[in-house]
């Protein structure tokens, strides 16, 4: 297998899996209501439409990066949908560590990060348009 081969089946994978984890968090916003995401967005000032826009960020940006249909704008989706979760969610602990040793953060830097890969990276041509 050639290395150009190996790295489309490497933004494959990267893909699938940021975007299958990350939806589920989306699907079950939709599965729950959205109105504890809502009251959260108004308890920082914020107007509460606004909390609506998570379902950009965890239904349809995934959605895109699953496909590889405009996999680029998806991942930025993703990107700016944790970089608001950990504003609006996460900030008091940046600094804090979980019960096994590591940042309480990792999982959400994970992501964060996963999304700016495939934002620089593009989805590779085993997706819906390879852009």
């Amino acid at each position: 297998m050639n290395a150009n081969t190996q790295h489309d089946i490497a933004k494959l994978l990267l893909r699938i899996t940021l975007g299958v984890l990350i939806l589920f968090h989306g699907l079950s916003k939709l599965n729950g209501g959205m109105g504890g995401i809502v009251h959260m967005v108004q308890s920082h000032g914020l107007p509460g439409a606004l909390g609506y826009g998570v379902l950009l960020g965890e239904v349809i940006g995934p959605l895109m990066l699953i496909a590889g249909f405009h996999a680029r704008i998806g991942a930025v989706l993703v990107f700016i949908n944790m970089v608001v979760a950990i504003l609006l969610v996460h900030m008091g602990q940046i600094g804090s560590f979980n019960e096994q040793g590591g940042w309480a953060l990792e999982l959400q830097a994970m992501y964060l990060v996963s999304a700016l890969a495939l934002a620089l990276l593009g989805p590779g041509r085993f997706s819906v348009n390879e852009r």
